[in-house]
C-alpha cells in the first residue's frame, strides 16, 4: 500500500480563525505551528520521513508519517500520554486543528500506531532528524537573516541530571526481584504455578509479599541481617542449581537467559566472600563503579551532580548555539558517565547539520574530551573556568609561579627555575629549596624540593587563567549562560524524571523536548521580526 503524503490545507478556516483569535496568550505554539506545518513538514521532508517505511511497508492503514511526527511533537508540548494523545485528537480543537482534522469524531490514529511509530522513529535515527529539521526551519524561518547565518558557530555544552524511571533497591530487593523474574520465567515456560516452582526450586522467600519480609529478621542487628543474607544467596544457589537441572535447553535462550545473567551480575556486583564466616558471603563496602541499581531499567546508574547531591538514572546533555539559541544536538548518559564522554556525540551531530564549532564554551567536566583537542586543532577558540589551584596551609599555589609556555620553564617565586614537559610533574633542585628564604611558605616537606604538577592541558588551562584574570575574559565566559536557560526549559518541559526506561528511548524523547523548544525559539524570533 501507498505511503500518503500529509497535505494540510494552507487557507484557515472561520473556525480556525477563531481558534488562532484565542492563542494568542497562552498555548501559542498550537498557532504557530498551524500556520508553519507547511514548511516545516516540506515534500522534502516528508520523503525523509517515508524513508522509515521502505523495507517493511506502511501497515494495513497507513497514517502520513508527517502527521504522526507533529503528533509526537505535540504530545511532548502538552506532556500527554499514548493514550491521552489518541484522546486529544478527538477531544481536543487545538490538536485538531495543527492536525488538519478540525471536526473529526474519530482518532487520528491508534495508540499502538503512535507506539509502533516512535519504535521506528529510534530504530532508524530518524529522531535525529527531527530535532535537524526544526533547526533547519527555525534559522530560515524563525525571523533569522538568512545571508547572516554563518556555518561557523559559537556553540555551548552543559548537563543536567535525569532521574530514572525504573525502581531503585537496595542490594536485598534487588536479589530478590532479580530472582523473581526467573521464576516467573520459569513458571510461563513449563506452565506451572509461580508457587510450585518456588517450593520445587527452594526458594520459599519468594513466596511473601516482600523478600525483607519473607526473610524476616531484626534489619539493624548486624548479626541477624548477615544470617538473613547467607539464607537468601543459598536460596537462590539453590533456584540456579534447579533450573540449570530442570531446564538445561532453555537456559542458554532468551528471555530465561537474560533473567539469570541479570541475577548473577547482581550476585557478583552487591556481593564478596566474608573472613570471618568461609564460604559465606557479605555485602561489598562501597558502590561498585558499574552496578546496577535497578531491574526494570538496566541502563540507570548512580551520579553525582555534586558532593552531597546524588541521583539515579542518566545524564541530559545538549549542545546550543550561542547566536541563535538553538539547540542544536543532544546527548543522553547513564548518570556515572563523565561529561567529556558525551561531547564527542554532540560534536558529531553537529557535523552532520554541516556546521562547524569555531568556539566551544563548556563547563570543567568537558575539558578532558576529544573534542577540545578538535576544535583547537582546527584553530577554534575553548571557553571554559581554569582548574582552581591549591595548596595546603596558605602556602604558595600554583598561580604564585610564572609558567612560560613558550620556553615551556617555570619560576618559583624565589627566582629558580626548571624546565618541564606537559603531563609531568615538575621538581625543583632539593638543594635549593633547602636554603631558600621562603621554604616555610612554600612547602611542608621536611626533604626534596617543591613539586609543581603541569596539566597534559596546561596551555590551554594557561590561557584560561588569564583570560579568568580580567573583566572582559569572565564576560566572555559569562556568555555560555544562554545554554543553561535552554537546559532549564528543557528540564522544565520533560521534567526530573524521565518517561522511558533506557537509554535510547530517554535520548528521543530529550530530542523532541529539544525540537519544541527550538520552535518556540523561532516563533519568538518570528514576532520580534515582525
Amino acid at each position: 500500500m501507498a505511503i500518503p503524503r500529509w497535505r494540510p490545507a494552507q487557507k484557515a478556516t472561520k473556525k480556525e480563525e477563531f481558534l488562532l483569535k484565542r492563542l494568542k496568550r497562552t498555548k501559542k505554539l498550537f498557532g504557530f505551528l498551524h500556520g508553519v506545518r507547511g514548511q516545516l513538514f516540506s515534500d522534502e521532508f516528508q520523503e525523509e520521513l517515508e524513508t522509515m517505511y521502505r523495507e517493511t511497508g506502511a501497515g494495513k492503514d497507513p497514517v502520513a508519517p508527517a502527521l504522526m511526527a507533529m503528533a509526537v511533537l505535540l504530545q511532548a508540548y502538552a506532556g500527554a500520554s499514548d493514550a491521552e494523545a489518541v484522546e486529544l485528537t478527538v477531544v481536543d480543537l487545538r490538536w485538531q486543528m495543527v492536525l488538519d482534522r478540525l471536526g473529526a469524531d474519530e482518532p487520528a490514529f491508534s495508540q499502538g500506531a503512535l507506539h509502533d511509530f516512535r519504535a521506528r522513529l529510534i530504530r532508524t535515527n530518524m529522531d535525529r532528524r527531527v530535532l535537524e529539521r526544526t533547526v533547519e526551519f527555525a534559522r530560515v524561518h524563525g525571523g533569522f537573516d538568512p545571508t547572516k547565518l554563518p556555518k561557523d558557530l559559537r556553540v555551548a555544552m552543559d548537563s543536567m541530571p535525569l532521574e530514572g524511571a525504573g525502581r531503585v533497591e537496595d542490594t536485598m530487593n534487588l536479589l530478590g526481584h532479580a530472582a523473581r523474574k526467573v521464576v516467573e520465567c520459569v513458571a510461563e515456560l513449563v506452565d506451572k504455578p509461580y508457587r510450585q516452582v518456588c517450593v520445587s526450586a527452594g526458594i520459599p522467600v519468594l513466596l511473601a509479599a516482600s523478600v525483607k519480609q519473607g526473610l524476616d529478621c531484626e534489619w539493624s542487628d548486624p548479626e541477624q541481617k548477615a544470617d538473613a543474607l547467607r539464607r537468601l544467596v543459598a536460596q537462590l544457589e539453590s533456584l540456579q542449581r534447579w533450573v540449570e537441572h530442570r531446564l538445561s535447553d532453555e537456559v542458554g535462550q532468551p528471555p530465561l537467559k537474560d533473567h539469570l545473567r541479570t541475577l548473577h551480575a547482581l550476585l557478583t556486583q552487591d556481593l564478596e566472600p566474608d573472613p570471618d564466616q568461609r564460604g559465606s558471603k557479605r555485602i561489598k563496602e562501597g558502590v561498585a563503579p558499574e552496578r546496577r541499581v535497578s531491574i526494570v531499567d538496566g541502563e540507570m546508574r548512580h551520579g553525582r551532580k555534586s558532593k552531597s547531591k546524588r541521583f539515579n538514572g542518566y545524564k541530559r546533555h545538549i549542545a546550543a548555539d550561542l547566536d541563535s539559541r538553538l539547540i542544536l544536538a543532544c546527548a543522553l548518559t547513564p548518570a556515572n558517565r563523565p561529561e567529556e564522554e558525551a561531547a564527542p556525540e554532540l560534536q558529531a551531530d553537529i557535523q552532520h547539520q554541516k556546521l562547524n564549532i569555531t568556539e566551544l564554551h563548556i563547563d570543567r567536566g568537558y575539558v578532558n574530551a576529544s573534542t577540545v583537542a578538535h576544535v583547537l586543532d582546527a584553530g577554534g577558540e575553548v571557553l571554559c573556568k581554569p582548574w582552581v589551584a591549591r595548596n595546603n596551609a596558605a602556602r604558595f599555589t600554583k598561580k604564585d609561579f610564572h609558567v612560560d609556555m613558550r620556553s615551556l620553564t617555570i619560576t618559583c617565586p624565589a627566582g629558580e627555575t626548571e624546565s618541564f614537559t606537559p603531563g609531568t610533574t615538575v621538581e625543583f633542585d632539593p638543594e635549593a629549596c633547602s636554603r631558600c628564604r621562603l621554604r616555610t611558605q612554600c612547602t611542608m616537606a621536611t626533604a626534596g624540593g617543591r613539586t609543581v604538577a603541569i596539566a597534559e592541558d596546561e596551555r590551554l588551562q594557561h590561557r584560561l587563567r588569564k583570560l579568568v584574570a580580567t573583566p572582559a575574559g569572565r564576560r566572555r565566559l559569562r556568555e555560555r549562560v544562554v545554554v543553561e536557560y535552554r537546559l532549564a526549559h528543557v528540564s522544565q518541559r520533560q521534567g526530573r524524571r524521565a518517561r522511558y526506561h533506557g537509554t535510547r528511548a530517554n535520548l528521543f524523547d530529550l530530542r523532541r523536548a529539544c525540537a519544541i523548544q527550538n520552535l518556540e525559539t523561532a516563533h519568538r524570533e518570528a514576532l520580534a521580526a515582525a
